[in-house]
């Protein structure tokens, strides 16, 4: 999460915060410096809220997302001692170094200004700060994992929708092909094993790429299933170079992604060229996926602006992983190339 995504909230809080602690003053009957002293409350009021609310920015914009939002509670239980020594340590520049400068007087007495009594005296307001901002940090963070898991359903919604606009009924068609298998796995092996993989497809399309996630291994046996049946259909005329890098393992990729890439290269690609094939490389690493393809294009249109799904996959891949993956579309000299790379899970 981005402070200044949520600024304008931030910014209401800290009004209200802000009102609640004057009126705090206000109905103390005047105990509180501010309303005993007005010009001298009010700059000592103005160099605490500087402070809590650089404290407040730090965490919130710095500490919790680099170390909540990556579960690393090794490193926010440093961040958080370290807003305490950094709570003092702005109070203390501001009001007893700059302001002394300024105006000559302190704001603690002589014997309060050791370093661990200055410490301890500012750890009630160090807390409150630390505290108020991880809370404020993890309700933005729930409601932004709320909206976004909305967003997920609605387009599982709207896809399962579209594919039911399609469907035949799904028992029918793999009884069919089962009975089509099973009188050519005989005769004509060749045939059915075309069979046998189609049934396999649809059989992953209807039942289980509905999920976000898929086993990688799935994943690849679809897009291998369906180059397959392009090499059927071309025959010796399909120049496509697949390579695969990398242990498989139980990894999981969300669903359908490199079918878009293959897709959008065998039906909008020059993919009969032997001098210049097809070349679509995986990696595959502990923490990652990489994806990089290259194909020649058509001079007839711009293949980069007819690419099937695009904005519709990067849509899915920021609600997914936010900033947590990058996917770039090149093309130069019909050369149309793309990269992707992935967080993977690993179960």
């Amino acid at each position: 999460m981005e402070l200044k995504n949520t600024f304008k909230y931030h910014l209401a809080l800290g009004i209200i915060i802000i009102s609640m602690d004057l009126f705090r003053g206000y109905v103390t009957g005047g105990h509180d410096r501010f309303f005993s002293n007005i010009q001298l409350g009010l700059l000592y009021k103005t160099t605490f809220y500087i402070t809590f609310f650089s404290v407040y920015a730090i965490n919130v914009g710095i500490i919790c997302p680099k170390t909540l939002a990556k579960k690393n509670l090794v490193y926010f239980i440093l961040g958080q001692l370290l807003l305490f020594f950094l709570f003092a340590g702005i109070r203390f520049l501001l009001e007893e170094v700059i302001v002394f400068s300024i105006g000559g007087f302190h704001n603690y007495s002589d014997s309060s200004r050791t370093f661990w009594y200055y410490i301890f005296d500012n750890s009630y307001y160090s807390l409150k700060v630390i505290l108020f901002s991880t809370f404020i940090y993890l309700l933005f963070r729930f409601l932004e994992n709320k909206n976004k898991i909305h967003q997920l359903q609605l387009e599982h919604k709207k896809a399962e929708l579209d594919a039911l606009k399609t469907q035949l009924e799904p028992h029918f068609l793999f009884n069919t092909l089962n009975v089509f298998y099973s009188e050519l796995a005989e005769t004509q092996p060749e045939t059915a094993k075309g069979i046998h993989k189609l049934s396999e497809l649809l059989r992953y399309l209807t039942y289980e790429a509905h999920k976000d996630f898929m086993p990688l291994s799935k994943e690849l046996k679809f897009i291998k299933d369906y180059i397959y049946f392009y090499k059927k259909r071309f025959e010796n005329n399909l120049f496509l170079n697949l390579t695969i890098k990398g242990e498989i393992k139980n990894q999981q990729i969300p669903s359908l992604v490199f079918i878009h890439f293959i897709e959008n290269i065998c039906k909008h690609g020059i993919i009969n060229d032997e001098n210049n094939p097809v070349e679509i490389s995986i990696i595959i690493n502990s923490y990652f996926l990489e994806l990089n393809t290259k194909n020649t294009v058509s001079n007839v249109k711009n293949y980069s602006s007819t690419g099937i799904g695009k904005e519709n996959l990067r849509k899915r891949l920021e609600l997914l992983f936010e900033n947590e993956f990058t996917f770039n579309t090149n093309e130069i000299n019909n050369i149309y190339t793309t990269y992707l790379k992935i967080p993977i899970k690993n179960n």
